[in-house]
């Protein structure tokens, strides 16, 4: 989309939150003093993943301060992903932000992204990791495996990347045509391609509270991610039953040609072996197999992607400064 050069270009700030109730004003404190530099207007979409807490009040009450402020609230906790899409089809900026509401995607950075944008023309603007900050040493050698198995199967490159992005309106539109209901924000934005330009961030800590990435939740991304970007690992069961049946056969004949010397000895140890390697193989087929029915089961069902419960009311005429 051509914008008009005589006027400023609309911002929009996505921002998923999931318990982040005591983080929540100061982040829109320095957001909103962020985008005060650019001179830009702006809009702030904040998504309340079904929190617990008191994020949906802080929400309400800062949407009566803050006009530029529209806030979401889904009806239960439906996962970032989700609050992310939430969020990007509200959006209605030239540029859209999309940001973690944890504060470890510093809000200073967002005048350099514009500029960036600005100046180089690029559709998305990625703010890419240094390094991964606080993260547990297992947290990290999980997110290197990931990066390296999605890279091996799927050709898509995603170490140092994060969700801290910034995209003009023709890829948020393209974005947007991508209708799955298994969403994987980080790869499906790689997949989009598009012109590009990186900016390198430091990630701070925590401002408080705690994550609710657990191990589980980031394993079921990983997954997700996986099985929606290759079909891989289904030719390894292929693979894997042409193996044992070349293995058979020969060990067959192997087995055919003692039986024939009168050489043949007890094997009980060797065809209980040969049981739990292909029982084992059996189990992880039907279970690769299993992940991507679920995903197809997921899509065919239509179900919508998320379902609010309650909204602020719309942002009135964009803030700027």
């Amino acid at each position: 989309m051509d914008i008009d050069p005589a006027r400023s270009p609309l911002i929009s700030v996505v921002i998923p939150l999931y318990k982040e109730g005591p983080n929540l004003r100061p982040l829109l404190s320095g957001v909103t003093a962020a985008l005060a530099k650019t001179g830009c207007p702006f809009e702030l979409i904040l998504v309340d993943d079904g929190s617990p807490d008191e994020t949906w009040k802080i929400i309400s009450e800062e949407a009566q301060i803050l006009p530029a402020l529209h806030g979401v609230r889904l009806s239960r906790n439906f996962g970032k992903e989700l609050a992310l899409c939430a969020g990007l089809e509200r959006a209605r900026g030239d540029v859209v932000v999309v940001m973690d509401g944890d504060g470890q995607h510093p809000p200073a950075l967002l005048p350099d992204m514009v500029r960036l944008w600005r100046t180089t023309g690029a559709d998305i603007v990625e703010a890419v990791k240094i390094n991964r900050g606080q993260e547990s040493l297992s947290g990290k050698l999980g997110a290197l495996l990931f990066y390296v198995i999605l890279n091996k199967l799927a050709g898509v490159n995603l170490k140092g990347a994060s969700d801290f992005k910034l995209m003009n309106r023709r890829a948020v539109d393209a974005w947007l045509q991508m209708e799955e209901r298994n969403v994987f924000f980080r790869g499906m934005t790689a997949w989009l391609g598009f012109t590009r330009a990186q900016i390198p961030f430091e990630v701070p800590g925590r401002v408080g509270g705690e994550t609710g990435w657990s191990f589980l939740r980031r394993f079921e991304l990983a997954l997700t991610g996986i099985s929606a970007f290759s079909s891989l690992p289904l030719q390894f069961v292929t693979v894997a039953g042409l193996f044992f049946l070349i293995f058979s056969v020969v060990f067959g004949i192997y087995t055919l040609v003692l039986q024939l010397a009168g050489k043949s000895v007890s094997g009980f140890a060797t065809v209980i072996l040969l049981l739990l390697i292909i029982g084992s193989l059996l189990m992880i087929s039907l279970g690769i197999i299993g992940q991507y029915l679920a995903r197809i089961y997921e899509e065919v069902k239509r179900r919508p992607r998320y379902v609010i419960a309650n909204s602020t009311e719309p942002p009135a005429t964009p803030h700027s400064n």
